[in-house]
């Protein structure tokens, strides 16, 4: 297995994943958008993706997105997307995945790293335990929904 930071020479591989990580949310199979997305995504830099190729197959993928925190006046990043196609899961691809995650954290001099997943969605749940990472009690979050369409 081969974890690296994608670029845009993956942006095919990381498209149909994306893909397919939408539609385990529920979200309408859209290859063309998704890879609109993705190449938006890499050419303007504004996310870090890291995926993991297994004999030429990409076997997933996590995308952190940049941002702020005001109170520590450091740089946080959000691990805004996981995923591990389902041919290659319990492979320990999202480990790797979450550590590749975690060591561009540290050589980026981040405060730390976030992430949010549905509530039943309990096995991701329990590697995000297994790794360290603590389920937020001390903020509440809310959304605002601003456009017409309602995917998150």
């Amino acid at each position: 297995m081969k974890i690296y930071q994608a670029t845009i020479n993956d942006l095919d591989g990381i498209s149909e994943i994306f893909n397919l990580y939408r539609v385990f949310y529920e979200q309408p199979s859209d290859l063309k958008a998704a890879r609109a997305f993705i190449t938006e995504r890499l050419i303007n830099r504004d996310s870090i993706i890291f995926t993991a190729v297994k004999e030429g197959r990409y076997a997933g993928f996590t995308q952190l997105y940049p941002s702020f925190s005001s109170v520590s006046m450091k740089r946080s990043l959000i691990l805004n997307d996981l995923y591990v196609h389902e041919n290659a899961r319990k492979l320990g691809v999202g480990k790797q995945l979450l550590d590749a995650a975690k060591e561009y954290a540290i050589k980026s001099g981040a405060k730390g790293l976030s992430l949010q997943t549905a509530n039943e969605n309990t096995s991701a749940q329990s590697l995000y335990e297994k790794y360290g990472y603590q389920q937020e009690t001390e903020f509440i979050s809310y959304n605002l929904i601003v456009s017409n369409d309602q995917q998150s």
